[in-house]
């Protein structure tokens, strides 16, 4: 699987190391390039998964506002509901990153 922005990859990683989600794909933290995020202070909590922490998606000269999220620290039921930890896993908007397999 393949996060891409333009023809850059910004995040790549084998199937079985993603986690897929109410529709998207979570890559973990080691998948994603050295310096393709950039902290964002847009806030969101989601009811199940806990505290998200949004990113920008940066490449070359160009961001992305708020084009990935993480949770950071997910509930524990929020495991138990995916059968993983996802604690830390980047997600992409892909309306603005596109994800291929």
């Amino acid at each position: 699987m393949k996060a891409v922005v333009g023809e850059t990859v910004v995040a790549e990683a084998v199937s079985e190391a993603v986690v897929s989600i109410e529709g998207n794909i979570y890559f973990r933290p080691d998948s994603v390039a050295a310096g393709a995020l950039r902290d964002s202070p847009t806030p969101y909590t989601c009811p199940w998964k806990g505290r998200a922490q949004y990113h920008d998606v940066v490449v070359g000269k160009m961001a992305l506002r708020d084009g990935a999220w993480s949770y950071p620290n997910i509930k524990e039921s929020a495991a138990t509901r995916v059968g993983r930890d996802f604690s830390g896993y980047v997600a992409f908007d892909v309306r603005q990153v596109r994800i291929e397999n």
